[in-house]
């Protein structure tokens, strides 16, 4: 192996560093800190009757929806697209749909054109975002694997957790358009230097070398197995709350049930990502030393308790400390268990398409989400409640397929009894 440039092992921090940061810049900026903006936005369009008042959350949730729903459809693109294309050259590409996305999103005058602008953004996170960084920190690192991912899946709360009061700030002092056009001076001012400067694929690294080439089920393998669509139901059926909570939660906080203003609604959704970077970082770190399907049970478990706490004991700080953190875990830990259940044999195309299904989740947590509250006159409460069955649901797919699990090892085992009894007989007769 030779030592130096994208060669060096060292090589790889950099990778990590720079993929994180696109992270915090992709995600925080089309998925956690634009619903900063759809306050404004609502107000403006409805005045100008652009869209009608008693239609502004499903509008609302529509865009939202297309973004996520575009970043599922377009990750799974591009991990197929990952076999044939650098991934430096898809990230560039990425980035320039994430900043014109922004630029016309912030010039626009119609819902279509609205609706075109969240489309180029969430088309650019199947190019710049979890997906395919992922894949490329996969690549570069071998035994600790899990840390990196950890590390790495941060870079998304991290983004939640600073852009909210960041664009809250824009907005207050020069108002949603302009605001929209100095956040997008971030896809074209940073992360667009850092997709063409530091991304590079691993070259000759011992280290992966294993953990590449290893075994699995091949992708059309893994489609006919029951096993992976448990798992993409439970995935979808997380996402479904993930979406409710990332995009719609900050709705909540401003709604008739709660009442807070967009500052400290901000405020408040800033601190539930910053609590899921440690439960990133927490899975990361242990899921190299214990299986991800037993840490993704309890943090799913986590989550569910959560909304409890919300919705029963009306206790919204429990509701950030134990949602934040269980989403975080199972945001890293769905990454790991893709491996763990269907090995490295064909994991960026299994991996594209397990996403693609958990967006899908998150879409139809979106839709259901804005039409209740829609139905509610603008309150979120009974869309809450719908939100804690599907996290009971989700609960209940990760215990049947940890059940599952176990039982597939314990018949694993007899049959190597068996074999292995069969083959003292055979030496006996020999004898």
């Amino acid at each position: 192996m030779t030592a130096g440039g994208n060669n060096s092992n060292n090589y790889r921090w950099v990778i990590l560093a720079a993929t994180t940061v696109g992270l915090v810049i992709s995600n925080g900026m089309a998925i956690s800190g634009i619903p900063v903006f759809y306050k404004p936005i609502q107000t403006e369009l409805v005045g100008a009757g652009v869209i009608a008042a008693d239609s502004a959350q499903t509008f609302i949730a529509r865009a939202s929806v297309l973004t996520f729903l575009m970043s599922g459809v377009f990750s799974f693109v591009g991990g197929w697209m990952l076999r044939r294309v650098k991934v430096r050259t898809l990230m560039v590409f990425g980035t320039v749909l994430l900043g014109a996305g922004f630029v016309i999103h912030a010039v626009a005058e119609s819902a279509r054109m609205i609706y075109l602008a969240r489309f180029l953004m969430g088309t650019s996170l199947g190019f710049v975002g979890v997906t395919p960084s992922v894949i490329l920190v996969s690549r570069w690192f071998g035994r600790r694997k899990g840390m990196a991912l950890g590390i790495l899946l941060t870079g998304t709360s991290i983004g939640g957790f600073l852009m909210p009061m960041f664009f809250a700030k824009l907005v207050e002092a020069y108002q949603w358009r302009t605001a929209m056009l100095i956040v997008s001076g971030m896809a074209w001012l940073i992360l667009l230097p850092i997709c063409l400067i530091a991304i590079k694929e691993p070259v000759g690294l011992e280290v992966d070398a294993i953990e590449t080439a290893g075994s699995g089920l091949s992708f059309e393998q893994a489609l006919r197995s029951s096993q992976f669509w448990l798992f993409a139901v439970a995935a979808a059926l997380i996402f479904y709350t993930i979406f409710v909570t990332t995009q719609q939660f900050i709705l909540y906080l401003q709604g008739p049930t709660i009442g807070l203003s967009l500052a400290v609604a901000s405020l408040w959704q800033s601190i539930l990502f910053a609590l899921s970077v440690s439960g990133k970082s927490a899975a990361g770190a242990l899921s190299d030393r214990f299986t991800s399907s037993r840490l993704t049970l309890v943090s799913t478990a986590m989550m569910f308790v959560s909304t409890l706490a919300l919705l029963v004991a009306g206790a919204p700080l429990v509701f950030l400390i134990l949602y934040g953190l269980g989403y975080g875990a199972t945001f890293v830990l769905l990454q790991r268990l893709v491996a763990e259940y269907f090995g490295r044999r064909d994991y960026e195309r299994i991996l594209g398409a397990i996403t693609m299904i958990e967006i899908v989740g998150g879409v139809a947590g979106g839709i259901v989400t804005g039409y209740l509250a829609d139905r509610s006159g603008g309150d979120y409460t009974t869309a809450f409640y719908v939100m804690t069955m599907v996290t009971a649901a989700a609960f209940f797919c990760m215990l049947t397929l940890k059940v599952l699990q176990k039982r597939s090892e314990v018949d694993a085992s007899f049959l190597d009894a068996d074999r292995s009894d069969n083959e003292t007989a055979s030496a006996v007769e020999i004898i």
